[in-house]
Order: C-alpha cells, then sequence, then structure tokens
C-alpha cells in the first residue's frame, strides 16, 4: 500500500484521536449519567448585588480573577465586585465533572466550556479551543499541571519589574508545596501543590520515565529547579484526585462571605462603559449597567479581548468595519500565541497497561536540536486520556508532543458586536517553517521512546501517526490532520515598554490609553511561555494585587 492510502486510511482515526485527546477525550460521553448529572447539580445561591456603584468590578472568575477578589477585598473598605458569565458552586460542591482530576475539558459540556473553535489554516481543520465557564475559570477544567514559566521565559521578556527574580516572591505566596524541593517553595499559600513520587504515577508513566531515561535523558527532581531539562513526575494542584481550581483554593467559604465582595455567576459582560477616557462601569449581555470607579478584564485571551473590541477598544479599522465607536486605537488580538499539541497514539496490551490514574502523570521537557537562549521548547506528556474504543484491544495512551516556544502567531477578533458571538480564532499553527521542524523533531523523539523498553513492552501497535509512516512529508500531514492545541492561549493584550507597538497595558497592566481599566490574566503576556500558563497567571495576579494598599 501506497503512503498515500495508508494516510488516507488513517484520516478517521487521526481526526478522532484529535478530537478526543488530552482536552477533549470524554467530548464522547457528553450526555452520559455524569454529563447529565452535572446538569443537575445544585449550584451555589448568591445574593445579586444592588445598583449602588462599587469600588473595583473584575470580570471573570478563573485563574487571574479569583485571585484579585480574594486580595482586593481583603481591604474591608473597598467594594468589589467579581461578575462570571458561568455557574458558581461552593468550594466543597463542585460535580465531579468539574472536581475529577480525571477528568479534562469537562467532558466538552457546555454548560461549563465556552465551546469555541479556531479558523482552519494551515492546519485543515478547526481546533476546539476549550475554555472554562464556571467560578475558577479554565483551572476548573485543566490538567492541574502546576510549573511555573522559566526565568529564560521572563528573561526574554525583558520587562523592568518583570524578571524572574522579582516574581519569584508572588509564586511562592501562591503555592503550599509538597513532596518537593522545599526551599524553592512556599508553604503557606492559597494553592495546594503536589510532586508527584514515581509511587503516585501509573506503571504506564513509569515505563514512560525509564523508557526516556534510557534514550538519554536525566530524571529532574524539581521542573521549578534551575534545570529542568529531563523528565519525571509532574507537581500538580490535585488532592485526593480533586482537581483544586482557584474558586476552591482562592473563593474559600471565608472570603466568599466578606461583605465587601460580591459574587455574581451566570453574568456575561458585554462592554465596559466610558465617560471621556475612563472607565465607569461596565454593560451587561442583557443591556444592565453597573457602574465603579475601576473596572479589570480578567475573562482570559479570548474573553478579555472580546470585551475590550467591543468596548471600542482594538485596532481602528477592524471596530470601524463593525460600527463600533473607537476608545482607543490599541493592538488588541494582533499577538495571539498558544502551544500547538500533536498526538502519538498507541493501542496497549490489556494485560500490561495496569492502572490508569493519575490520566497526566509524568512529561519529558526539553529542547529542540535549534533551540534558542536556552529554551525548553519541546513536552512529551504520557497521558491515558484517550478514546479507548477507538483501540483494537480498547485500551490505549499517548505520548502528547508540545511545541512549548512557537514562533507562529494568530489573532482573536469578533465576527460581529453580539457579546453571545464566539470570537474569530486564528490560531496560525505551524506558520512559521521553524514551528514545523521543531514539531517534527518532538514527533520522532516521542516515537523513539515508545518503541524503547519498557514502555515499548506495553504497547500493541501505533495509531498516530501509524506504522510505516516515517518521512517529513508523511509526519507533516499527520500533523496537519490531527493536530490540537495545548489550550494555553495568551498575549492577546500584551504588556510592554512605553513605546512598543505591540503595547496594549503597561507594566502594571493598565489599558493604554484610557484610565480606570486594567486586564490581568494570559492576555498580557508578551508571549507563551514554555510551559502551562495557570500557575504563572496566579502569580500575576498576585503581584498585580500587590499594587492595591
Amino acid at each position: 500500500m501506497d503512503g498515500n492510502k495508508r494516510n488516507s486510511g488513517n484520516d478517521l482515526t487521526r481526526r478522532t484521536v484529535l478530537a478526543s485527546g488530552v482536552a477533549a477525550v470524554a467530548t464522547l460521553a457528553v450526555g452520559s449519567h455524569l454529563s447529565h448529572a452535572a446538569q443537575h447539580s445544585p449550584r451555589e445561591k448568591i445574593n445579586e448585588p444592588d445598583q449602588a456603584a462599587v469600588d473595583v468590578i473584575i470580570v471573570g472568575a478563573g485563574s487571574a480573577g479569583a485571585v484579585l477578589a480574594r486580595r482586593l477585598s481583603e481591604n474591608p473598605k473597598r467594594r468589589v465586585l467579581l461578575l462570571e458569565a458561568g455557574h458558581s458552586f461552593k468550594p466543597a460542591g463542585y460535580p465531579r465533572i468539574l472536581a475529577s482530576s480525571d477528568i479534562v475539558g469537562a467532558n466538552g459540556n457546555p454548560e461549563f466550556e465556552w465551546g469555541y473553535k479556531s479558523l482552519a489554516g494551515y492546519i485543515d481543520h478547526p481546533i476546539g479551543a476549550l475554555r472554562g465557564k464556571v467560578i475558577g475559570g479554565s483551572s476548573a477544567i485543566n490538567g492541574a499541571v502546576a510549573i511555573r514559566s522559566r526565568p529564560s521565559d521572563f528573561k526574554r521578556w525583558n520587562l523592568p519589574g518583570w524578571s524572574y527574580e522579582e516574581v519569584l516572591p508572588y509564586f511562592k505566596k501562591l503555592e503550599s508545596h509538597s513532596g518537593g524541593q522545599s526551599e524553592l517553595h512556599g508553604h503557606d499559600g492559597p494553592l495546594p501543590v503536589h510532586q508527584l513520587s514515581r509511587d503516585e504515577v501509573t506503571p504506564m508513566q513509569r515505563a514512560f520515565i525509564d523508557a526516556t531515561v534510557t534514550s538519554g535523558y536525566k530524571v529532574v527532581a524539581d521542573f521549578d529547579g534551575i534545570d529542568a531539562n529531563g523528565v519525571a513526575p509532574y507537581p500538580m494542584n490535585i488532592v485526593k484526585g480533586v482537581r483544586v481550581n482557584t474558586g476552591i483554593a482562592y473563593l474559600t467559604d471565608a472570603v466568599r462571605a466578606r461583605p465587601n465582595l460580591q459574587i455574581r455567576p451566570d453574568s456575561l459582560v458585554n462592554k465596559v462603559l466610558f465617560s471621556d477616557q475612563r472607565a465607569v462601569g461596565v454593560q451587561m449581555a442583557n443591556g444592565e449597567k453597573i457602574l465603579a470607579n475601576e473596572v479589570i478584564l480578567s475573562a482570559g485571551s479570548y474573553g478579555s479581548a472580546s470585551v475590550l473590541l467591543r468596548s471600542g477598544i482594538g485596532p481602528k479599522n477592524d471596530l470601524n468595519n463593525l460600527n463600533i465607536p473607537l476608545v482607543a486605537d490599541l493592538p488588541v488580538g494582533q499577538r495571539l500565541q498558544d502551544h500547538p499539541f500533536y498526538y502519538n497514539a498507541y493501542a496497549a496490551r490489556p494485560d500490561k497497561i495496569g492502572s490508569q490514574s493519575p490520566v497526566i502523570g509524568a512529561k519529558l521537557w526539553t529542547h529542540s536540536s535549534s533551540a534558542e537562549n536556552g529554551d525548553l521548547d519541546i513536552h512529551i506528556t504520557a497521558t491515558h486520556l484517550f478514546p479507548h474504543e477507538q483501540s483494537p484491544t480498547k485500551v490505549g495512551f499517548v505520548l502528547a508532543v508540545a511545541l512549548t516556544r512557537p514562533l507562529s502567531r494568530g489573532k482573536v477578533t469578533l465576527a460581529d458586536s453580539d457579546p453571545y458571538s464566539a470570537p474569530r480564532i486564528d490560531l496560525n499553527f505551524l506558520g512559521e517553517e521553524k514551528d514545523r521542524e521543531r514539531l517534527l523533531e518532538g514527533i520522532r523523539l516521542a516515537r523513539k521512546i515508545g518503541a524503547t523498553r519498557p514502555l515499548g513492552g506495553l504497547i500493541d501497535s501505533e495509531l498516530n501517526p501509524g506504522k510505516g509512516t516515517s518521512s517529513d512529508e508523511e509526519l507533516l500531514a499527520s500533523a496537519r490532520a490531527t493536530l490540537d492545541t495545548y489550550h494555553h492561549p495568551t498575549s492577546t493584550a500584551p504588556m510592554a515598554r512605553p513605546g512598543d507597538k505591540h503595547a496594549v497595558v503597561d507594566l502594571q497592566g493598565r489599558v493604554l490609553g484610557v484610565q480606570g481599566l486594567r486586564v490581568v490574566d494570559a492576555s498580557i503576556l508578551p508571549d507563551v511561555p514554555s510551559v502551562a500558563t495557570n500557575i504563572t497567571v496566579i502569580a500575576i495576579a498576585e503581584k498585580i494585587a500587590g499594587l492595591y494598599a
């Protein structure tokens, strides 16, 4: 059989692996008894605020917004209103579809996930752009990986006040760390972070670690340490199988009971209101107006960009085309970045695979042959998030390959000015040739590890890219057909030095050209860091919250 026929024959399987992989494997379970139960879980009842002005409105209760709500309301004289488009649950009452660390992406359930899709481009299919819609935001549906951005990331950004050393106290402040090297970590912060041991990961993940060592890599004691180039179990914000999102860790019962903090779930914000060039509140999707002395957008790289654009802050020509009155001509949405994610999938031997929890447990973090400036630009994660019914043996696993220092940039724009419309998301994955070259290098490395014992002894067959697929052209065709995202979008409202043409916010998150408006979330990162973004976003929120008395 020639290569073209072989690739064509595997297209359906590859696409389904894509759709059902690390971030979206359980979409097949939507409508199952679990999803049905989640839809009927009792939600926390929170009184809506009155119409009086508040001091600060925070839009979005995710990885940044929950942090800001807790910290800013520590001043009892400051009235804080936290608005969240999704539901609210008591800290101990999240339904299993959100609480279980073995369920990622909320099974694709639209009650808890926005359902965004990217535009097709060089990658010839739309990609699901999962984002959490609940108190806790995407920290309530993510993989619960708890690793900081590297010193090399901060050095590359080169922003005054934002060196690794200057952010380190906030990394420590946010966590209560256990199981690893303690001198690098905090031990009394809101977020529990546990370094998994070898005994706490699955037999497949242990075999992956051993095969990676056999392939020439060392075991890393702490991915937040000086040298993270190697393989190890993950540190994770999981306690007894529960993903501890920021709605649990930061918005405790005691915090939610503060009289000066009002939390309003199921409340979609349309736009920021201005008087001249000063933000004076927000307008909700239903037309309601809420006044405030300051507005902070923490709705994520897609949500915050969308609110800014609907508010008249963005590229002048784009806003004119949508008949949105211009408030500030800024390059909102023009620098989107995310990590491309490829599934090297295997059918496993049922008699060898063993326990499959935790579903995410170990990774190799290393550099490609052309990495620059000390960047670790390749992740290979050993995960059980796999649609097992698609394996001929009815069980499988994935070595998920991520390019963590992509060069390609995409865009977020509005389809129209309706707050209920999804934004147009162009990820532009693999748009740069160097990204394609480095991803192929990562795929080849994953396959090498997969063929190495003891991991190779657990494998029945390779499903993606499939036996016999070996040339650059064949591997690139597989990537174009099945590529997914690591779900780490950043940089749609970048923070930069004064005069930088890409800047949307200043070094304190304040939107340029207006007053009384900040953005504090992954939007303001200058580019995507070389690791999962959640812990860095929490630290950024902690640091900016520290600017308030």
